[in-house]
């Protein structure tokens, strides 16, 4: 069974499922295209990552950016 694609927008914060070596969980949505970015909340070290890798890893949508791009 196929789960729905995962609605990102930039500047959403979200849950992976293995913290940073920092201790951080918490990823902010910084790029998205075929390739996301996250940025870790807790170091602001910048990791590019597949949507694939993205979907499987999640576990939960922290905060969610209300505002919608033009």
């Amino acid at each position: 069974m196929s789960r729905a694609a995962l609605d990102l927008r930039i500047g959403d914060l979200l849950q992976l499922r293995r913290a940073h070596p920092c201790g951080g969980r918490a990823w902010r949505v910084d790029r998205l295209g075929a390739d996301i970015g996250l940025v870790c909340a807790g170091c602001g070290h910048r990791i590019l990552m597949d949507r694939l890798d993205v979907e499987r890893r999640f576990t939960a949508l922290l905060e969610r950016n209300e505002q919608l791009e033009p």
